[in-house]
């Protein structure tokens, strides 16, 4: 990135002001620095906050605003038009905030349409050289190679199993002498589907699984299945490969499992799905960390039942991968419009400190997850997940496949999920729901220019993780 930038501006040591500190005390380096740049004057930012996050923010906030005396003002937004809202301010030439919150997988097209600001220049002045190396999952903060954003949320998809399944003698029993191996949690999708069936008994009450079966959820599942079979979902051309055989068959598996699951699955909502689960019914779920804060409530009927693992994978080459997913996420970027660019960019990096950060994601009533190492031996942060599920959890967000970090996310995934949605309710077949699938993606990659798409893609690639870049085709 620093070799992008020399052509065009003076070449400046990387984090030079912080450099020589302690990352514990980033933040208060980063607070002397805005006050320095303020000098006594009246100045305030305002940050755009996802609805459910309030606690989050404003636990940098306050650490923020008292330190430079820099007034932090807040405004909120529903959390499925946060990223339109910071389309607008740049369409409309006016923004009522400096710092935004949106979606990871929303950053290339805010990229793109310059409604955030690339922080290339502010990066190379003040982010130290030691920032990076314990941040779990940075992949989504860039376009193009060029920073745009500091992730302050883990969500990687993780799997829930009721242990009361799991550690019964006389279902181990049976199970091994149906399946000849060991009933443990599963590390392949055909093994998860496998015991998702036969724990499936709904004339007992008693359900094999509360994976999601609403519109919005389905395309997720599927992405992991897809990849773990061995594909990217486009080849070096921008070809959709998703229509192959690989990907037929992910999503008839979907489709198949989709009858041993609680039958509520089909219309429950997040909220409702922990509800559901919550009740000790049901042997699997998927979520994230916020799930795992509802299961281990006092009141939760699995509190203390549960066992963890990364999504399923499969083996290519004979060798068993796994392929957890990144799949939301909230990004602090700075509004193209911010008058304050620089102050809004300090912040964001305040913000995502170590100490800072793991003060905002201990507030239990917030949405944000773990994603810094030193996140994970905070005492605060173990008794609102609990240990078992923070080092599933710290594998998953160090292994994650990213989400499809292309500008027109928004368009690729929406026809994808339209698609695997009539599937599912049996209006198409597999092959033709993946078919018209392929059939849009080439016509968004065209009307966005074939090349520009490229470009991303081939850069995306290449930050898999791992050496998934070598066994994917």
């Amino acid at each position: 990135m620093a070799a992008g930038l020399t052509g065009t501006m003076p070449v400046i040591t990387r984090g030079a002001p912080f450099e020589r500190f302690a990352m514990d005390d980033l933040h208060g380096q980063v607070g002397r620095a805005v006050t320095s740049l303020v000098a006594k004057r009246d100045i305030s930012i305002t940050v755009l906050y996802p609805k459910g996050s309030i606690a989050n923010v404003m636990a940098v906030g306050t650490r923020f605003q008292n330190m430079t005396g820099v007034q932090v003002r807040y405004v909120e937004a529903p959390l499925d038009d946060i990223n339109s809202k910071i389309l607008l301010a740049k369409l409309m030439r006016d923004a009522d905030f400096d710092v935004a919150l949106p979606a990871t997988f929303g950053i290339p097209d805010l990229a793109q349409a310059k409604a955030i600001r690339n922080l290339d220049e502010f990066a190379e002045r003040y982010e130290p050289t030691r920032f990076r190396p314990t941040s779990l999952y940075s992949i989504g903060d860039y376009y193009k190679g060029s920073l745009y954003g500091y992730q302050t949320d883990g969500d990687a998809y993780i799997m829930f199993y009721n242990k009361d399944f799991l550690d019964n003698a006389e279902e181990a029993k049976r199970f091994s002498d149906q399946f000849g191996r060991d009933l443990t949690v599963p590390t392949t999708w055909k093994e998860l589907d496998e015991t998702i069936a036969f724990f499936h008994r709904p004339d007992q009450g008693i359900f094999g699984g509360s994976l999601f079966r609403t519109a919005g959820y389905l395309p997720w599942e599927w992405w992991i299945r897809f990849h773990s079979k061995g594909y990217f979902p486009l080849d070096s051309s921008m070809e959709p490969q998703i229509n192959n055989q690989a990907g037929i068959e992910a999503l008839e598996d979907l489709i198949a499992v989709s009858s041993h699951l609680d039958p509520k699955t089909r219309t429950d909502g997040l909220f409702e799905n922990w509800k559901s689960f919550s009740n000790g019914k049901t042997f699997c779920d998927i979520g994230w960390g916020g799930s795992q804060k509802f299961f281990n409530q006092p009141s939760s009927g699995v509190r203390g039942k549960l066992a963890f693992g990364p999504t399923p994978g499969g083996y290519i080459e004979g060798r068993l991968i796994q392929t957890p997913y990144f799949n939301w996420g909230w990004n602090y970027v700075v509004s193209a419009n911010s008058k304050n660019p620089e102050i809004a960019y300090l912040f964001t990096l305040f913000a995502c400190s170590p100490v800072i950060s793991t003060q905002s994601v201990g507030q239990a009533d917030g949405y944000f997850d773990p994603f810094r190492n030193e996140h994970y031996d905070d005492p605060k942060i173990i008794e609102t997940y609990s240990k078992e599920f923070l080092d599933t959890h710290r594998f998953s967000m160090a292994n994650s496949i990213p989400d499809l970090y292309l500008d027109g996310q928004g368009e690729y995934f929406g026809a994808l999920r339209e698609n695997i949605a009539a599937a599912a309710a049996g209006k198409l077949t597999s092959k033709e729901a993946l078919d018209r699938t392929a059939r849009a993606w080439r016509l968004t990659t065209f009307r966005l220019g074939k090349q520009s798409q490229l470009e991303q893609w081939t850069y995306l690639k290449s930050r898999y993780p791992n050496d998934l870049p070598r066994l994917l085709k």
